[in-house]
């Protein structure tokens, strides 16, 4: 069963700065970034329950070739994105969003 992404504005922010210092460091980084999300999120999307729980009921996909992480939490309807953050990052950043 496929199911409804969503994700929230913080975590869309988090994806454009990220992508948006990806780019500065080198030209199509930026996009390959981007792409690397893009086929976490299918993945996500096609069985959320994959993921191991990182806190309460939020889990957590891992971005390939990226040292980040998509963190999400699912619902009844779809699966939340909460926030997608540089795994050496202090946790305590997008726990607040849960």
């Amino acid at each position: 069963m496929t199911h409804t992404v969503r994700i929230r504005p913080d975590a869309e922010w988090d994806l454009e700065d990220a992508a948006r210092w990806y780019e500065s460091q080198q030209q199509g980084l930026g996009q390959a970034f981007l792409n690397s999300v893009s086929e976490t999120l299918h993945l996500i999307q096609e069985n959320p329950l994959a993921f191991p729980r990182v806190h309460r009921d939020s889990r957590r996909a891992l971005i390939r070739k990226f040292p980040f992480g998509v963190h999400f939490v699912i619902s009844e309807d779809a699966v939340v994105v909460i926030v997608v953050m540089h795994g050496s990052r202090d946790p305590r950043r997008w726990k607040i969003r849960t």
